[in-house]
Formats: C-alpha cells, structure tokens, sequence
C-alpha cells in the first residue's frame, strides 16, 4: 500500500480537527500534511473534507473512510503491543498526556530514571491543561485531576488535591489580604474557563464543616492553567487553582497563599488509560510510574507547615 502515510496523515487531521495540530503530531509541516490529504483524494477521486477557512469537516464518504482507516490503524497498533509483549519488555511507542504542572515540577525531573530503567521505550509526551479525548487523540496513559465517567477508560484515584487562593506579594501589598471569601469581591481576580467556555468555573471554599460554591466577578478569565499562573506573578490579581499548579512558587515566594482557613480539598488526581491495553507492559509501567509520582508530591504537601497570611 504505497499510500500508507497518506492515510496516515488523513486520520491525524480528523483526529485533530486541524491540518497544524496533525502536523504537529506527525512532525510534519501544515503544507505537506496538506499535500497528502490531497494525493490521497485524488487517488480515490472522491472528496473527504470539507475545508473552509474556518472549519473542517468529513464528507459522508470521509467519514465511511475515516472510521474504517481509524479501525485498520488500530489493529496494527495492536498487533505492534501483542509482539512487543510477547518478549515481556515493556517497548514501542507510549502516548502521554499530562498537565502541565505534572509535567514540569515531577515528571520532567524524574523521567531520566525511567528511561534508564525502560530504554525500549519511546516515549510522545505531552503537556496539556485541556480536555483531551484519550480514545480519537491515541493517548496511552494520561493524569487528570477529578471524575473520569467515561466507561471505557480505568482512572485510578491516587491522590488528593487542595485549592489554594493565592496572589503575588506585590498584588497583596498594593490591594490589601482578604479576610473572608466575600471580601474578594473587592478585589481583582483571575478565573478559569470551564471546558465549555461559557464562564468561569465557580471558587470554593469551606465554612465550617460545609463546602460551598461562590460566584464571583472575574477581571480576566483564561481556559489554561499556564496564563493563569503569570497572570498571578505578574500582580495582575488573585487566582484559585490546585496545590500541585502553586505550591513550587509559593515556596519560592513567587505567590502567597490567603484564606487558608477557608481552603477545602481540590479535585482527586487520576492516572486514566484505556481499559482495552491495560494489559499492556508499556501502560502498566507508566502507570505506576506516574501514580507513585503523585503519591510521593501529595505526602510532600502533607508534611509541609501551614503558612500564614
């Protein structure tokens, strides 16, 4: 089949709704990715897409097509793991995708060790804040933060996160601590979109023995995590976010936490991969990987003293 790569090239596009985010993924330019969606149309003398300017989408021939190429794509995928464990080794290719918290502050420093340890593996590692769809994305372990409800995915609970209000020293100096949640209203805070984009996501904190939602008015609102985290040190406001996302940059003095006494736990962080490949050696040993990597930072964060306002 002389048009392998062609095919190839065509589901990555439908994957990623995008000829850039496929040739990303493919280490290929947008142009070329292009090219082989073309060639592979004009073999087949029928039109797969629907391109605009603005939008991508399958004809009803593409989407016949597309299925049937997704399905042939994963049975070799299949029979490559099936060789690979039959020598008991866990090797290939593993897809990860991580936040990028995770990433930076525990996977990054201790990845050296497991490749040592794993050297037949290759590893596509991807930092992300965004929902990613683990089955049409091809991603082989992943690490979420709250409820996985999707059936056909294992998410293994493995740890505990805590939401920390926070806002840089030169934020604080010039507006003043808040005292109580009601007391952010007078301040300048930063939010984070929901996955729908229609606002953002509510802040919580604990009264008592009560945890409660709080609408609050946000001066700037963004749907990763990363603007958020600069938006802070740049004293541009207080954010809320996940103790795993601030806790590097309080301890560095970068952030400072505030409404301690209000703070209440954050959502359970997950280590998630298809239920069809747990089997896998490569997914197992990832797993676990990540899993003990989280559950040593959440004994970490245990340990370490409360700081005051």
């Amino acid at each position: 089949m002389n048009n392998f790569s062609d095919i190839v090239a065509f589901v990555r596009v439908v994957e990623a709704h995008s000829f850039v985010a496929a040739a990303q993924t493919l280490g290929m330019s947008p142009s070329a990715i292009s090219k082989a969606v073309s060639r592979l149309e004009e073999r087949l003398g029928a039109r797969l897409l629907n391109r605009t300017t603005r939008s991508l989408s399958l004809t009803d021939l593409g989407t016949g097509f597309y299925e049937r190429c997704r399905e042939a794509l994963g049975q070799l995928d299949q029979a490559e793991n099936e060789v690979s464990e039959s020598r008991g080794v866990p090797r290939g290719k593993l897809r990860v995708d991580v936040p990028i918290a995770f990433g930076k502050h525990l996977l990054l420093p201790a990845l050296p060790k497991f490749t040592q340890r794993y050297p037949e593996l290759a590893l596509e590692v991807r930092f992300n804040d965004h929902y990613v769809d683990i089955a049409a994305e091809r991603v082989d372990v992943a690490v979420r933060a709250g409820a996985v409800r999707d059936p056909d995915l294992i998410a293994k609970k493995v740890a505990t996160s805590r939401l920390v209000t926070c806002a840089a020293p030169a934020y604080l100096a010039r507006a003043g601590f808040p005292r109580t949640p009601e007391e952010l209203r007078k301040h300048r805070l930063i939010g984070y979109l929901r996955h729908d984009a229609t606002r953002a996501n509510d802040w919580r904190f604990r009264f008592g023995n009560d945890v409660r939602k709080v609408k609050l008015p946000f001066a700037l609102s963004f749907n990763s995590v990363e603007p958020l985290g600069i938006s802070a040190f740049e004293a541009q406001g207080i954010v809320q976010l996940n103790d795993l996302v601030v806790s590097h940059p309080i301890a560095q003095g970068k952030l400072v936490e505030v409404l301690r006494e209000f703070s209440c736990e954050g959502p359970t962080l997950n280590v998630v991969y298809p239920r069809a490949t747990q089997h896998l050696a490569k997914v197992r040993v990832f797993a676990e990987f990540a899993a003990q990597l989280l559950r040593g930072y959440e004994a970490r964060l245990r340990r370490a003293p409360a700081t005051a306002d």
